[in-house]
């Protein structure tokens, strides 16, 4: 991974109405086009109670996105595909780890998918419980006890 290219990377944090357009462009592309999830389930009401980052490129387009719940759950975590393997999600990550140890959570929660789960057990997760479901992705649930 390129410092250089992960320096360029700026990462913002908000609410819904202010990230809302960068957030779901990176979300329908990685989540409806690409993983062909059903648009109406990629979105939900967390959306409006939820911090969300963006990752932003030197040129300012969104790259890609995540959100933190208010009950520690970290979710829709996405990242263009032209944008990965650069540290946008990790730096997308790290920021929303912070975010929960700022809000106070001792745990965070997240359902990875499983071909993920690696890139969160390196960031300090911990696979609980068996494989599931969701949206037609095979997924698992992963926790970070934070101190």
């Amino acid at each position: 991974m390129s410092t250089n290219k992960q320096s360029t990377v700026r990462i913002a944090l908000g609410t819904w109405d202010r990230l809302r357009d960068d957030a779901y462009s990176v979300r329908h592309e990685v989540f409806v086009v690409e993983q062909k999830v059903p648009s109406e389930v990629e979105l939900d009401d967390d959306d409006a109670v939820s911090v969300h980052a963006v990752a932003y490129g030197p040129d300012g387009t969104p790259m890609g996105t995540g959100r933190l719940l208010p009950d520690g759950h970290i979710g829709r975590m996405a990242v263009h595909k032209k944008a990965r393997g650069m540290g946008v999600g990790s730096q997308l990550l790290d920021a929303l780890i912070e975010q929960g140890h700022g809000d106070g959570h001792r745990m965070l929660v997240l359902h990875a998918q499983t071909h993920a789960a690696g890139f969160y057990q390196a960031h300090g997760f911990n696979v609980e419980g068996e494989e599931f479901v969701e949206a037609g992705i095979p997924h698992v649930v992963m926790t970070r006890v934070l101190k």
